[in-house]
């Protein structure tokens, strides 16, 4: 079930679609790159790690500062062409 919480700014959504389009960007190239090249194998796993860090703490803030409704088990989702916070439960 997927239900409208809350929107965020254009400013903030576009922070986490950057940051989305980031951490995706990674997971595929993480699919493709062996650990022979130690040197770039760990600056993906540090980059993975950073991006992943500011990923959750972009939507710990967002749920702070508006206050958003959760529930156990459930996500939530963004809408990046509305802005909208959808809370997504089973």
């Amino acid at each position: 079930m997927k239900k409208i919480i809350g929107k965020v700014t254009p400013e903030e959504k576009q922070e986490i679609q950057s940051l989305f389009e980031r951490r995706n960007g990674l997971n595929e190239l993480a699919r493709i790159l062996t650990a022979d090249n130690a040197e770039l194998y760990e600056k993906l796993v540090r980059d993975m790690g950073e991006t992943g860090t500011r990923f959750q703490n972009w939507w710990d803030r967002m749920a702070a500062k508006y206050q958003w409704e959760s529930s156990d088990g459930g996500n939530w989702e963004i809408n990046f062409d509305t802005c909208e916070i959808y809370l997504v439960t089973k």
